[in-house]
């Protein structure tokens, strides 16, 4: 019985090579692009609407010796500082939980942020945002390990999200920069956490 053995031609083998190669590099990127941070995997990508943000940083928010949350923060573009975070929309900053809190624990803390990182004139101002967004949040009882909260700046409103589900929205540009400013403002919740959500 003839049998006929076809040898690849040096060109046919070097097209197959590279394109091993190239399939190997695209595949080290991707999972490059995605995120570990504390044990949760973070999306490199989200939509909100029909618009896609990348993930501009991530970092672990402790207290003491506690991890609380890995707090992420997704943008249009890339941004290295606040001005440049605040002129970008749509925006998020999310929170996914590594302990369990108290709606009152979450509350104290972002009044916390919000009193560290604005004036008394601009806190006056948002006040009532500020109020709406401590009802809100008190409607959660509580959050878990794992839960994950959203706030996503679209359109001139913060829209709040626990696990994907909408809990409300609070109107106001001014209302979004206090708020984000617990986080990247002057006096962050905490100075490492500012830096590698603005990715330096």
């Amino acid at each position: 019985m003839n049998r006929t053995v076809k040898v690849m031609s040096a060109a046919s083998f070097a097209k197959l090579a590279g394109g091993l190669v190239a399939m190997f590099v695209s595949l080290f990127v991707a999972l490059a692009l995605a995120a570990e941070v504390g044990g949760v995997r973070l999306d490199d990508k989200v939509s909100i609407g029909a618009q896609e943000l990348i993930l501009n940083g991530a970092g672990l928010r402790t207290r003491v010796v506690f991890k609380v949350y890995v707090a992420s923060l997704y943008l249009p573009q890339k941004a290295s500082e606040l001005a440049a975070v605040l002129a970008k929309s749509p925006r998020r900053i999310q929170l996914n939980l590594l302990r369990t809190l108290s709606a009152d624990q979450l509350v104290e803390a972002l009044n916390e942020g919000l009193a560290e990182n604005n004036t008394t004139a601009e806190l006056a101002a948002v006040k009532p945002q500020v109020d709406q967004l401590a009802t809100i949040m008190k409607s959660f009882k509580e959050v878990k390990e794992k839960d994950v909260i959203t706030l996503d700046f679209v359109d001139g409103t913060t829209r709040i999200g626990l696990n994907g589900e909408a809990k409300g929205s609070i109107g106001g540009d001014a209302f979004n920069q206090a708020l984000t400013k617990v986080w990247l403002g002057e006096k962050p919740v905490q100075a490492d956490l500012k830096k590698s959500l603005l990715g330096v």
